[in-house]
């Protein structure tokens, strides 16, 4: 008996060991061929491609996985290796058994899938994901044709950076929504079987309203869907109702409005409802707060949606609850302790009232805590020191006043401390060193008074985002500031209105600065030499700093760095205005005494969609080469300064994008060039207190967006310029103190003969300046309107 059963299982075991088939030549010939068409050096090639040897079996290669008995490869996974090619190379499509294909986490170069060929051959393909891809153009056709997909993801990355009330999107791509597919139904209609459809930063804003019909008819068995940063618009359809299966709902950073339905309550599956950064408006379902599976719900940045917080149960498995931006009121009740798995929670709504409930100091788990309310009172609690836990605290714009609780120092999971724009006072406790995790301190807007020596903060090493803006407090630095490296991390510098009197000598060693706002100070003399040397190079978001006492810049005009927003306004700046040369987005340098713009200043603008100089000592022409290196100009304001000659015609013929321009207050003579094309986005246009003759030109009718005419003061000889009565937005129009001549009626227009309406018509949304057009002085025949003054500004703004 023993040796039967040895028998057997010797039998047994030589069944079992079957030679592997190896992998089809066919097959490792498009692999190898793959394998080339990445860039050799760069990512991680080396690592990826290590085994990929030719004469070896392919079916052993890492990432390579093949199926049945003919030896063709059924999966791929070059995943994550952050690989580089100029396209996809057409080799893959030979892999035509292929069931799994995963090229996520690599860089393609912007180039465009195969549209005529390609994915359509991969009819067994199950798994599809190339998130990640830096691919641009139409998502082809042929991926729809794959009706087996369970799973695909098409998205792009992106990542929101939050310090103050601001935040910052970073993309994982060359461009926004470079991938898109304007037919959503030619793309899914033969997708029955799909379970997962990720397509975040997919542009989908050719659908319209019929993406959410869509798929709810044509992808019943959805369990997840995540299209956030898609510009969806439209409600959430009444035929999403059906999709039962869904387990987790992604449809944040869209423009989506209406209601957030009540059906959504009954998704017995669903675990995520993230719905952030829309247009939705109502009264958010309570019943949906009660679901039993939901973990995470985030409706943040919808001003539009109101509620009140209910009564939570105990049965709740709540992780995630996210408020910020939101119209909820009401008191954040006492069974939020019933939260007990809870970890973020964001009541950051403004409407939030009464006093906070000492239930919340219960959370033990809670890593998060976002609080806001202008109607909150009291000061921060002592339980705020039991959630031990802590790594994110933020209580912002809230009535909460008082001092900060010494205890705050126990929390030491802390690596972000928000305590802004509320009515807290006192000293900045000392105990807040004690955070030695710190990445994030803002501190700014409060009452907080006293002296702050930068240099006791050496201890947060890790410190990124600092702000101790707009309080009571002077701010100095100790005697040996300029030995130490203080915050070898620093990448936002806020330190505005801070009573500061010399330039921080910390900033020489901050090789990771971005964001530096010195405004609002009493900082006089020469911008160091120095500081220019130290940030030789970098990329600044910000850098501020305007509303000081600086005569001198300490450089040359031309500045080796790139300033997204550069404000160097309400100084004393003599000579050339500086310019950024690796670009910029925001340049302000109005209330200086700069004289000139150095030679080719304008070559360094072709970035620049802001540019402000007024109030200098500018003059001289505007150069014509200003409108073929700086296109992207959306406001241009050179008021109050001694340029002369002509208006360059290219101002008002080459700007297709230019909403602002104000050239008030100088020396121009000559006409205005009557050159302006269709499709001009002019809403704002001040060429007031000039020496301007001829005509208003007749094209600016071409402006269909101009809310502000101010031609005032110059030598302008026409007639009422009743033509103007085309302009739908025009609600300013300033013309006193020219030579306009005419019929003396407010505001009415006789019309052509060949129109069919009445004789006259009115300009009914204008502005009230009846008596501003009549002018102050009868007997004559010049229309006039005062200084546009308190009334408006070049912005469009109106005052009262």
């Amino acid at each position: 008996m023993y040796i039967l059963l040895q028998v057997q299982a010797t039998t047994n075991t030589a069944r079992t060991v079957v030679p592997p088939v190896r992998c089809h030549p066919d097959q490792a010939s498009a692999l190898l061929r793959l394998k080339h068409s990445f860039n050799a050096t760069a990512g991680d090639y080396s690592t990826a491609f290590q085994s990929w040897v030719a004469g070896t079996d392919c079916c052993r290669w890492d990432g390579v996985g093949c199926g049945g008995a003919d030896g063709r490869v059924t999966s791929l996974d070059l995943g994550g290796h952050q690989l580089q090619a100029g396209s996809v190379d057409p080799a893959l499509f030979r892999l035509t058994s292929l069931k799994h294909l995963n090229l996520s986490g690599n860089d393609f170069s912007m180039s465009q899938l195969p549209v005529i060929t390609g994915f359509e051959q991969l009819t067994e393909l199950v798994y599809l994901d190339l998130s990640d891809t830096n691919i641009a153009g139409e998502v082809p056709g042929s991926i729809g044709r794959l009706t087996n997909l369970v799973y695909l993801d098409l998205s792009t990355s992106f990542y929101i950076v939050e310090y103050n009330d601001d935040e910052q999107v970073t993309f994982d791509s060359d461009s926004v929504w470079q991938l898109s597919a304007p037919n959503m139904e030619t793309l899914i209609e033969n997708l029955s079987n799909l379970e997962e459809l990720h397509m975040g930063m997919v542009d989908l804003s050719g659908n319209g309203e019929r993406w959410c019909d869509n798929i709810a008819k044509y992808t019943p068995k959805l369990q997840v869907l995540s299209l956030p940063y898609c510009s969806l618009s439209g409600p959430i359809c009444a035929s999403f109702s059906a999709l039962q299966a869904l387990t987790m709902i992604e449809l944040h950073y869209n423009h989506l409005s209406g209601s957030v339905p009540e059906f959504l309550a009954g998704f017995s599956n669903l675990t995520v409802l993230q719905l952030s950064k829309n247009k939705f408006q109502g009264s958010f379902p309570p019943i949906i707060f009660q679901h039993k599976k939901l973990r995470t719900i985030n409706l943040s940045k919808n001003p539009g949606i109101s509620g009140n917080l209910p009564n939570f149960s105990q049965d709740t498995s709540l992780e995630n609850l996210f408020l910020n931006n939101t119209n909820f009121t009401g008191t954040i009740p006492g069974s939020i302790i019933n939260l007990i798995s809870v970890k973020k929670l964001d009541l950051g709504a403004s409407g939030f009232s009464g006093s906070l409930p000492s239930s919340l100091g219960s959370l033990k788990y809670l890593d998060m805590l976002q609080l806001s309310g202008l109607q909150l009172v009291g000061t921060i609690p002592s339980w705020i020191s039991n959630l031990t836990s802590l790594t994110v605290l933020r209580i912002s714009n809230c009535g909460l006043s008082g001092p900060v609780p010494s205890s705050i120092g126990n929390l030491r999971e802390l690596t972000t401390l928000a305590l802004y724009n509320c009515n807290f006072s006192g000293t900045v406790h000392p105990q807040i060193l004690n955070l030695t995790r710190l990445q994030t301190l803002l501190l700014h807007s409060n009452n907080f008074a006293g002296t702050v020596d930068l240099t006791s903060f050496s201890k947060l090493k890790n410190l990124t985002f600092l702000n101790l803006s707009n309080n009571k407090l002077l701010v100095v630095e100790g005697k040996n500031s300029s030995s130490l490296v203080l915050f070898p991390k620093l990448q936002l510098l806020s330190l505005a209105s801070c009573s500061m009197t010399t330039f921080p000598n910390i900033l020489r060693d901050l090789p990771d600065i971005t964001s530096l706002d010195l405004s609002n100070n009493q900082i006089q003399g020469a911008i160091p030499q120095w500081a220019w040397k130290t940030w030789k190079g970098l990329q600044f978001i910000v850098l501020n700093i305007s509303h000081n006492n600086f005569t001198s810049l300490g450089s040359d005009p031309f500045l080796p760095l790139y300033v997204e927003y550069f404000d160097l306004s309400f100084n004393s700046i003599e000579g050339p205005i500086p310019i950024p040369q690796e670009g910029s987005s925001t340049l302000d340098y109005s209330s200086n005494q700069f004289s000139s713009m150095p030679l080719r200043y304008s070559t360094y603008l072709g970035e620049t969609v802001t540019f402000k100089a007024s109030k200098n000592k500018l003059s001289g022409n505007v150069p014509p080469l200003i409108c073929t290196t700086a296109r992207k100009l959306q406001l241009i304001d050179l008021s109050y300064n001694n340029l002369s000659g002509s208006i360059p015609s290219c101002l008002l013929e080459s700007f297709s994008e230019l909403q602002v321009l104000s050239l008030k207050a100088n020396k121009f003579v000559g006409k205005l060039p009557d050159i302006i094309k269709e499709g001009c986005a002019l809403e704002a246009l001040d060429l007031s207190d000039n020496s301007i003759e001829g005509k208003i030109p007749r094209s600016l009718v071409s402006c269909r967006n101009l809310e502000i005419l101010d031609i005032g003061s110059n030598q302008i000889s026409d007639s009422f310029p009743c033509w103007l009565s085309q302009l739908p937005k025009l609600q300013v129009l300033v013309l006193k103190s020219n030579k306009l001549t005419g019929q003396r009626l407010l505001f009415t227009c006789p019309l052509p003969p060949s129109s069919l309406q009445p004789a006259t018509t009115t300009l009914p949304h204008l502005d009230s300046i009846a008596h501003s057009v009549l002018g102050p002085d009868p007997a004559t025949d010049n229309f006039g309107a005062p200084d546009l003054g308190q009334g408006s500004d070049i912005n469009g703004e109106r005052h009262p």
